[in-house]
């Protein structure tokens, strides 16, 4: 079998003009973003759900933390315009079209009036695959150099209910994002029974399109329907390892994930001995007293020998 060629170097960020006039703005923008959490405000307050069914929230309230994001941000003005030079414009969010959240001028149709736009994806910690699921396809031509793909994770105040809270977000270039998903697609991901790695790139397509456009790229390829799954690209890699490792009641979102995990609907108690075991197992040693994680697996036990 012959050697995989070497694949070409992955792709370059844009450079943002230093002219554009609302560089400054980008960037204040960008850190309105990273300080989010503490601004975010929900009215949401979920109680009552089981255990085993939390991991069916991002897709009940995905678009509700989506919307009270998008409000969190017009109510930081004073982060990303300090001097009141945009008050004209405000984030709005449009539907079903590409980006979710644009920040344009108050009434104004059209593109002449867009300053930016955001591809904003709400992912909920806790859900099932540990990363977020969302599928960006969109074309690199119709990113605007100062657009954002922006993943915002969320969970709730007292873990299986509460009020949503939103940790520090992924944020990155849209036109980089799409410009690596295809590299990746094409040049890194391991391909099976000679599967093509080509992609149909879409043409004539530009920034902020009617939702009518056709602005995705298609593989030719694509048997587990994975294209677009950037989380998965090693994009967000260093980000989600950090992400998860966020406490939550006092123990790691990624300790919850794993409990969580043994108790689904069909486990017998001999399986869930079992999965206890492992996930013990996993845990670094303890110093002292015994770590929440612990004493959560400790009470599991006893349960389960019906002490």
């Amino acid at each position: 079998m012959s050697a995989r060629p070497t694949p070409p170097p992955a792709p370059q960020r844009l450079d943002i003009p230093r002219d554009w006039t609302h560089r400054e703005m980008r960037e204040r923008v960008r850190e309105a973003l990273l300080v989010l959490p503490n601004y975010f405000k929900s009215s949401t307050i979920i109680e009552g759900i089981a255990a085993t069914d939390i991991f069916t929230l991002n897709t009940a309230l995905g678009a509700t933390i989506e919307n009270q994001v998008v409000a969190s941000l017009n109510a930081m003005r004073p982060v990303w315009d300090p001097d009141g030079n945009y008050m004209l414009y405000s984030f709005v969010r449009q539907a079903q079209t590409f980006p979710d959240v644009l920040l344009k001028r108050t009434g104004s149709v059209g593109n002449a009036d867009i300053l930016l736009g955001i591809e904003l994806k709400g992912w909920y910690l806790l859900s099932k695959e540990g990363e977020p699921s969302l599928r960006f396809s969109v074309t690199s031509a119709a990113c605007a150099p100062a657009d954002f793909v922006c993943v915002v994770p969320w969970s709730l105040t007292n873990v299986l209910s509460g009020s949503p809270q939103v940790c520090a977000p992924w944020i990155e270039s849209a036109h980089y994002t799409a410009s690596f998903r295809n590299h990746h697609w094409q040049h890194v991901r391991a391909v099976r029974n000679n599967a093509s790695t080509d992609i149909r790139i879409t043409q004539g397509v530009t920034p902020y399109p009617v939702k009518s456009d056709q602005i995705a790229d298609v593989p030719v390829s694509d048997g587990g329907n994975n294209f677009g799954r950037i989380a998965r690209t090693g994009i967000m890699n260093d980000y989600l390892a950090a992400t998860l490792a966020t406490p939550l009641a006092g123990i790691a979102a990624a300790h919850w994930l794993a409990f969580f995990s043994i108790f689904k609907d069909d486990s017998l108690p001999a399986a869930i001995e079992t999965a206890i075991g492992r996930m013990r197992d996993r845990l670094p040693p303890a110093e002292g007293e015994p770590s929440p994680v612990e004493m959560i697996l400790d009470q599991c036990e006893r349960l389960l020998a019906g002490d």
